[in-house]
Formats: structure tokens, sequence, C-alpha cells
């Protein structure tokens, strides 16, 4: 078999080993993203494994199951001589370690930078923590919903009557996550040149969430205004909100730009708006967002889901529905996309999850083998290490 088509087979990350110390959410997205595209990710468990096993719904660690796949699990006590150990058996055969630990505590354990650098001079070593490295916050614990509050997200999300809204979801490891993994293969681009090292990436969630903002900083600066909490609209287009329907249910609605603004009303019944001074514009369809809205949640409401999904297609307006899991896993392009994909599960038969993404067109993301028992892999790994006579 040829080099490419064994790439093809196996993915564009084959022969990459990557060492996972991290918990819960960031890392495990990191190393998800590098597993599901055929890096080797070994999970390194302390002995109750990590903790993400034990978000459970109903008794089910789902979050495991689909964040931990394509993984493969050993047992591995960072305080013990036997975890030190085999940690340094294992660095030199890896590319990447992973660690989550609140900053200092590798260096704690005999693992700082200089130490893994010297075992491996091309490893790239990257932290996460809540706020970084360095900085007066270093110390700080670093879960997400401190994040989501501090980089800005929550003053600015939620309805202006309501508190300030965290996510219902791990928002700031996610995002963390995915900028972790660019980060990754970036540093390996270096370290992978004949005379090119290691490094360590300093990955905080806080910097990659309050990215996700946008130019909050720079109009707060050049207007003197803070983001303010407005719902499900913006304040930068008119009209986009949610809207409920005749049947109960709920269309979202974007006309961000004047053409679709345009065709909106037209398809409304009602293309005199453009043409209206309080209308015309986004500017003044902003100031007058509260009309705006009753009138086009007034014309949805009076026909069902479907038919304003049909209707609103025809008329190339901008209308999707508001969907819950099992309303995702039903829609026609989700399921012709394969954006949903069954995974075999010993415990728990077909589980759904995402799609490894984003779709190479010919080295694409592949799921290999489900999430891991605890310590499934040790013997295995312990002979692969024997084998290779790693000190």
């Amino acid at each position: 078999m040829s080099t490419t088509s064994s790439m093809e087979a196996v993915g564009p990350l084959a022969g990459i080993r990557v060492l996972d110390l991290s918990r819960l959410v960031a890392g495990n997205m990191l190393s998800l993203q590098l597993a599901d595209f055929g890096a080797e990710v070994i999970k390194l468990e302390p002995d109750r494994g990590d903790p993400l096993r034990h978000w459970q719904e109903s008794g089910i660690p789902a979050w495991w199951k689909v964040y931990s796949r394509n993984k493969r699990s050993i047992r591995l006590d960072l305080k013990s001589a036997e975890g030190k150990a085999t940690l340094r058996r294992l660095v030199p055969t890896a590319q990447v370690l992973i660690e989550g630990f609140r900053p200092g505590v590798m260096e704690a354990a005999g693992f700082a930078p200089d130490v893994l650098l010297g075992l491996n001079p091309k490893l790239v070593m990257v932290r996460i923590s809540g706020f970084g490295q360095t900085g007066p916050y270093a110390q700080r614990p670093g879960f997400g919903s401190l994040i989501e509050a501090m980089s800005g997200f929550a003053a600015k999300n939620g309805f202006a009557d309501k508190p300030p809204a965290l996510p219902n979801l791990a928002l700031a490891d996610m995002v963390a996550g995915l900028s972790g993994a660019f980060a990754t293969l970036a540093a390996l681009r270096v370290a992978e040149r004949p005379e090119g090292l290691g490094q360590v990436v300093d990955l905080s969630l806080l910097e990659p969430l309050h990215a996700t903002l946008g130019p909050d900083a720079a109009i707060h600066r050049l207007t003197g205004r803070s983001p303010s909490r407005i719902g499900n609209r913006v304040s930068i287009t008119a009209p986009r909100n949610v809207y409920r329907t005749r049947d109960g249910e709920w269309v979202a609605l974007s006309a961000s730009t004047q053409d679709m603004a345009a065709r909106l009303f037209d398809a409304i019944g009602r293309g005199d708006m453009i043409h209206d001074p309080r209308f015309a514009t986004n500017s003044a369809r902003l100031d007058n967002v509260d009309e705006v809205d009753a009138i086009v949640g007034g014309f949805i409401a009076e026909r069902d889901l479907a038919e304003n999904l049909a209707y609103f297609e025809r008329a190339e307006v901008t209308v999707g529905p508001v969907y819950d899991p099992a309303g995702f896993a039903l829609d026609p392009h989700v399921r012709g996309r394969g954006v949903l994909v069954e995974v075999e599960d010993p415990d728990h038969g077909a589980i759904p999850m995402h799609a490894p993404f984003p779709r190479l067109s010919r080295t694409p993301g592949r799921i290999r083998r489900p999430a891991p028992t605890l310590g499934q892999d040790e013997a295995e790994i312990d002979a692969e290490c024997a084998r290779e006579s790693v000190p």
C-alpha cells in the first residue's frame, strides 16, 4: 500500500502520538479533534478515571462516550514513583503532551517544560488553564463558568429584564479545545522541520472565548457603550429574532442584508416597508425594532411551522426551525449529510454523536473505536514500549 493511500485510510495525523493528562472538557475536546483525524491519543487517567466519566445523565456517561472516542486509556498516578517512571518512558515516544492542571502542578511533579523538552526536544506541550500560565489570576481555578462570566459573554447574553445568563453548555471549554487543536498543529508544523524544536502552548479558556465576542472592546473604546442584553436580537441588524408559530413551535429569522430585508417584506405582503423611512434602512429598522418584530411575528404566528418553512423557502428568505435534539436528528439535511453518526458502544449499543469535522475531501476524519474503559489499553501500551526499548 502506498504512503498516500495509507494516510487516506488512517488519517492525516497518523503517526502522531498524544499523551493526554487533561481532565473534563477542554483537553478532551482538543485531543478529540486530533484523534478523529488519525492521531493516537492515550488518556493518562487517575485511578478514578477522568472526571468526565462521572458526568452522567440517567446513569450514562454520555460526555465521556462522545469526547473520548478514538482514544486509548491507561491509569497513571502522577504523584507515585511508578507513575512518574511511566510518563518518563512515554514522553520520548510522543509528539504532543496535553495537561490541564493549575499552573505549577506539573513543575511540582517534576515535569516542568524544560524537563519534558529535555526528554523529547521536539515535544509540543499544551498547557490548558482558566487564565493562562502567567498573570495575576494564573493560580485561580479555571472553571468555564467563571470564564463565561469574566470574558464578557454573560453580560451580553440573555434578556434586558433578566440576570446575565451563563450558557447551559461547556462553551468556554469547547471554544478553547477547538482553538487549542489549531495551536497544536501550528506548533507541530514547527517541530517537524529538520531544525525545528518543540515548545509550550499556553492555552487559557479566557482568551479564545473573549475573541468570539467580536469587536466589543473596540466598540467600547470608540463609543463608550457596553453591549446590552437584548435577547435574541442583535445590535447591528434587524430583524433578527425567534418567532412563535401557530402550532406553538418556533422559527429563527435573520434579514441581515438590505436585499434580504426587502425580500422578507415582499414575502409577507409588506413591500411598502422598504420605502417607509421607519424601515427603509438597517439603522431605521434598529430604531424601530419593536414594530418590525410585531409585523414579522404577526405574519408567522398565523401559520404552522411547516407552512412557514415552506413559504419562506420558496421566497428565499433566511428562516430556519428551532430544533431540540430529536428534531435535529430527523432533519433531512442532517440525515443526508451524515452530521450525526451511530457509534457502536459495548455498554449502550449504538450511540449517536457528531461526525468528525471539518470535512477533508481526501483524508477525512474517522471514528475508529468507541471510548475506552478505564485502563483498557495498559497491557498493550506496556508491550509497545517494551518492543521500542525506550529507557
